[in-house]
């Protein structure tokens, strides 16, 4: 069986800053895939970037907390149902398709009792849910761990190609990152960090690691859904 390594940044349409590091490294590095956030300040400008790169796959973001500035009670499972369905509909409406795999900002959906409503959710689309098991789901390549306190050395290129070798079982893998240049719309604990993040997934030695592994840089378009 073939190995398959999806890179999927999050967090896109979150700055002009975010969006333009993710279409970089989508351009020049290894960036399959990426997760839309249609609360983002910039959603519209993603939307509009990613009708010249057709080969980037878009999924849902979902979001609901922002950068702490948003209170939202992710247990009161109706209000949770609804907002769900507002930013599929604005994901709809920005994208004009459907989205090609969900995860949400924070792993909001996988907080205790929240998950299987989302599996609900999501099963009509026909489309991976992260940590459905479809596709397996590393998230090492990130370089705060302690709050506040930054170690770029989880995001450089040596870290990476050591996942790629070790992390890349028989099927589909799915790694997130998530670059970004700071510009001055967006401010957040984790934003110095995307610009390292996106020297590294654009550094050709992560493309040459995964080409000596044999394992097939792909994205959540190419995996086979029921759609």
């Amino acid at each position: 069986m073939s190995r398959y390594l999806i890179f999927n940044a999050d967090d896109f349409g979150a700055s002009a800053g975010v969006n333009r590091a993710i279409a970089d490294c989508h351009a020049r590095g290894v960036v399959t895939s990426t997760s839309l956030m249609v609360t983002g300040r910039a959603a519209a400008e993603a939307a509009a970037l990613s009708r010249d790169l057709p080969g980037l796959a878009i999924g849902l973001h979902f979001d609901v907390w922002g950068e702490d500035e948003r209170p939202f009670n992710i247990h009161d499972l109706p209000a949770t149902r609804q907002e769900f369905v507002k930013q599929l509909d604005a994901f709809f409406k920005l994208m004009g398709r459907p989205p090609t795999h969900v995860d949400s900002h924070r792993h909001a959906h996988r907080e205790e009792g929240v998950f299987p409503l989302f599996q609900e959710l999501v099963a009509s689309l026909g489309v991976p849910l992260r940590g459905d098991g479809k596709v397996g789901f590393v998230g090492g390549f990130y370089a705060q761990w302690e709050w506040k306190v930054t170690n770029l050395e989880y995001v450089s290129v040596p870290f990476l190609q050591r996942m790629i070798r070790g992390e890349v079982p028989e099927a589909w893998t799915e790694f997130s990152c998530r670059p970004g240049y700071v510009t001055p719309d967006y401010q957040a604990v984790y934003l110095a960090e995307r610009e390292a993040e996106a020297r590294t997934l654009m550094d050709p030695a992560v493309r040459s690691t995964i080409e000596e592994c044999g394992i097939v840089l792909a994205s959540y378009g190419d995996f086979p859904t029921a759609r």
